[in-house]
């Protein structure tokens, strides 16, 4: 109960802050870092750029988390599927039985376009019982 003529104080309440738009700017840069990891950076930049996308158009208060998630996770996207296409257009280019009717000419070329899968470990396993 006041006295008339006294307010009653009543703190500031804190800033809204957006979760959705926070967990598109973590998804987006977790995405951007998790390409190194084999392209699986591009599952948590496809979520992070629905959520961003979520939290612009509702028009949230805090729209700079919501836009850096959203340009972070658009550029995941991009890179990992350009990587993506790359990737598969040389493999396929290595399976192609024109170019290297054998097993082995067909090994060679994967070993030539790809130096940094070491398919011995593979071959070891395969070997012993």
């Amino acid at each position: 109960m006041t006295l008339p003529g006294y307010q009653t104080y009543s703190p500031p309440s804190p800033p809204k802050r957006s979760t959705l738009a926070r967990a598109s700017q973590v998804l987006g840069i977790v995405g951007l870092v998790g390409l190194v990891l084999c392209l699986v950076g591009i599952i948590p930049a496809l979520v992070g750029l629905v959520l961003g996308a979520v939290a612009l158009v509702r028009g949230d208060a805090d729209r700079r988390p919501a836009i850096v998630g959203v340009v972070c996770s658009a550029l995941a996207v991009v890179v990992g599927a350009v990587a993506l296409v790359w990737l598969l257009s040389k493999a396929a280019e290595c399976g192609d039985e024109t170019r290297y009717p054998d097993d082995s000419s067909r090994r060679g070329c994967v070993e030539r376009e790809f130096p940094f899968a070491d398919g011995s470990a593979a071959r070891d396993t395969a070997i012993t019982p």
